[in-house]
């Protein structure tokens, strides 16, 4: 009886805020918000603590990231987002770029995002304000504009040749249906014609 007790206490004890915080953001790039903390229940003196610690490293306004993580390719575009904040996605170029498209290299991650930013952010970060959120999906968990709208974002910036080459791509990847491949040609042809 005595035995049963023991192990019934020893595997229904509360999870440590670092615990917590650690099964998260396994998940999620290895970053945790202070707004997604406050979600779980711990406190931002806990973020500050643990920051100062060193098992979590602040990359940014209310943004953390445990340090021990082994870093992706996609890091860059998960903090991008997690720094904009709520409602914030990859847009534009950045989704070409994320996805290996068109042969992009921005020097900035474009993030749109409906609400007005007060914070400080990096300068590799640039935020588009839109009225709503728009054609939004998610690729290995981060959001982004989709593909199609992303392409058609470009048109003003990017070579008409290299749209359609991050079509095919695109579509022998998988990543865009035959229907928005057909879609996107059709307004490349339009747009086009509408110049000449």
């Amino acid at each position: 009886m005595r035995l049963a007790k023991v192990y019934h206490y020893r595997y229904t004890f509360a999870m440590s805020y670092y615990e917590t915080i650690y099964e998260y953001a396994a998940d999620n790039y290895g970053l945790i918000t202070s707004v997604k903390a406050k979600m779980l229940d711990v406190p931002n003196v806990e973020l500050v603590k643990l920051s100062h610690r060193g098992r979590l490293a602040r990359i940014g306004h209310g943004v953390y990231r445990i340090t021990h993580y082994l870093p992706t390719p996609l890091d860059k575009y998960a903090e991008a987002v997690a720094m904009v904040g709520e409602n914030a996605y990859i847009f534009g170029e950045s989704v070409l770029a994320m996805h290996e498209l068109a042969f992009v290299n921005p020097t900035v991650i474009l993030v749109a995002t409906t609400k007005r930013i007060r914070k400080t952010l990096p300068a590799y970060l640039r935020v588009v304000y839109i009225k709503d959120t728009g054609d939004v999906t998610a690729h290995e968990g981060i959001s982004t504009q989709r593909i199609v709208s992303a392409i058609l974002e470009c048109r003003k910036n990017i070579m008409r040749d290299r749209l359609e080459n991050a079509i095919d791509e695109a579509g022998k990847r998988g990543l865009i249906t035959q229907k928005e491949s057909e879609y996107a040609r059709e307004a490349l042809r339009n747009e086009r014609k509408n110049s000449k």
